[in-house]
């Protein structure tokens, strides 16, 4: 059962052909013996699972079950879980067991949805490699010497090796659809207020949006309808319809305008990405879509902006975790401030660090008009650019990432080196628009991911196009031979 996607495994257990017990049971023994090699997972919830489980069984049986009952599925360490560890990948919160649910996990678990554990996951989602955990790399599956992407590089690997058939993440810069297109597996950042972000522990609260990683975008349908939706608890969550994406993805995609970004298959991108890219876009292009070429000028500026905008919150964000009110507390101090520094610096992670340094200084006297603003500037002229494109196109397409996975480590030395593999990513990020990631190739044996971004509240669309997909390709099937 560990090879069924969610959708294949609602449909056996509304048929009777196996129970919640049997599929969460199967999924814990596989996690058992083969996450020591992955280190996909920080802790496992085994007997809650079988608990819930069976609790799943009996409401099925009983004619009680909600849109997800009896599904398996995994939570990044990033959102709060009731009397479950919640860690961030951090020292930090090592020892942290939160006192209530996130809203992504409440709205998960009364649609009957079964957790499997929290997944291991870049340091306060500050990575794009999975190695800046304080619990270890994650390793990709695919190739256990490279990595699965970051920061949900947990929940990406997790999925891809068949540990769990759907996993939540998060999606700062590209920490969804980034691991997504280095394992495999699909992987969904909505529209910026579309699902709630109450619960989930802030990295950039201008910029932060739950998602999810699965196999299918079928499976990715099922899940979003259940996850969002407004919540009065969340500031910045928007009160929008929800439509149901499963129903509405079945559509043929003829007509769809989708726009190439011309500043996307440059210098920097590898060509064998760029040869599947095409590929993909020319099969959408067989069942109709018509395809052009657009253009974003100020793409370049992506980068740059992102990481004034991304450090600047999370210098705020992150103030709180002092050894006082949150997080890891020093011993033998001499005074309250060596306290704060003290906790700070044991807590906190190298990479961490570096951005609370950098987003402190841009939030300084002297250097908050010079740096902060200007990039909040550009940020709304990237934003227009998005804008005007979407004038003439319904999606915009590229590459998710400019090169298959990447070996672990041969980025750590060079952060700037890391931060350009979410070049083509961040953009979606800071315009608050949905974007999705689906397989679409292989180089050298190593997965491609398509990433199309929509206007705001185009989810529909984004899943649309990548199930139609989908439904005449076959490379979201492929497994890593070891994993099969």
């Amino acid at each position: 059962m560990h090879s069924m996607t969610l959708v294949e495994l609602r449909d056996g257990l509304q048929r009777g052909d196996f129970s919640s017990r049997d599929v969460v049971a199967g999924l814990l023994e596989r996690i058992e013996a083969r996450d020591g090699e992955l280190n996909a997972f920080i802790t496992v919830t085994a007997e809650q699972a079988m608990d819930v489980a069976g609790r799943a069984d009996d409401a099925r049986a009983n004619g009680g079950a909600g849109a997800l009952n009896g599904l398996p599925l995994v939570h990044k360490d990033i959102f709060c879980t009731r009397d479950v560890l919640t860690t961030c990948g951090s020292r930090m919160l090592e020892d942290f067991v939160s006192p209530y649910d996130a809203a992504v996990v409440e709205r998960l678990a009364s649609a009957g949805a079964i957790m499997l554990g929290k997944t291991n996951m870049d340091e306060f989602a500050m990575g794009s490699s999975n190695e800046t955990s304080y619990y270890g790399p994650v390793r990709n599956p695919w190739d256990l010497s490279r990595s699965p992407g970051g920061s949900s590089g947990g929940s990406a690997a997790a999925v891809a090796a068949r540990l769990t058939p759907a996993a939540t993440g998060t999606d700062t810069g590209g920490s969804i659809r980034q691991p997504a297109a280095l394992t495999n597996t699909v992987g969904i950042k909505p529209t910026y207020g579309r699902v709630s972000r109450y619960g989930m522990i802030a990295f950039a609260s201008s910029l932060d949006q739950a998602g999810v990683i699965t196999r299918t975008a079928d499976d990715a349908a099922l899940l979003l309808k259940v996850m969002s939706g407004f919540d009065e608890r969340d500031s910045t969550s928007i009160d929008h319809p929800v439509p149901d994406y499963e129903a509405l993805i079945g559509k043929p995609i003829k007509g769809l305008r989708i726009g190439m970004v011309r500043q996307h298959f440059d210098a920097g991108l590898d060509e064998g990405c760029a040869t599947a890219v095409r590929e993909a876009l020319s099969e959408l292009e067989r069942q109709g879509a018509v395809l052009s070429e657009v253009d974003l000028p100020n793409l370049d500026y992506c980068v740059p902006t992102y990481y004034v905008v991304a450090p600047a919150e999370c210098s705020s964000n992150l103030s709180r975790f002092d050894g006082v009110r949150f997080g890891h507390r020093a011993d033998n101090v001499e005074d309250l401030l060596d306290l704060y520094c003290s906790s700070r610096g044991e807590g906190f992670g190298a990479e961490v660090k570096r951005r609370i340094m950098t987003g402190t200084y841009v939030l300084s006297a002297g250097y908050y008009d010079a740096y902060y603003l200007q990039a909040q500037k550009v940020r709304h002229l990237i934003s227009d650019d998005f804008r005007r494109a979407f004038e003439s196109v319904d999606l915009i397409a590229g590459p998710t990432a400019p090169e298959p996975a990447f070996g672990l480590g041969d980025k750590t030395d060079d952060p700037i080196t890391m931060y350009l593999n979410d070049i083509y990513t961040i953009g979606a990020n800071l315009a608050g628009l949905p974007a999705l990631s689906a397989p679409c190739g292989m180089v050298d044996g190593l997965p491609v991911g398509l990433h199309l971004v929509g206007p705001h509240w185009s989810e529909e669309t984004l899943l649309q196009a990548a199930h139609q997909y989908q439904l005449v390709t076959d490379w979201h099937k492929a497994c890593p031979e070891a994993y099969k």
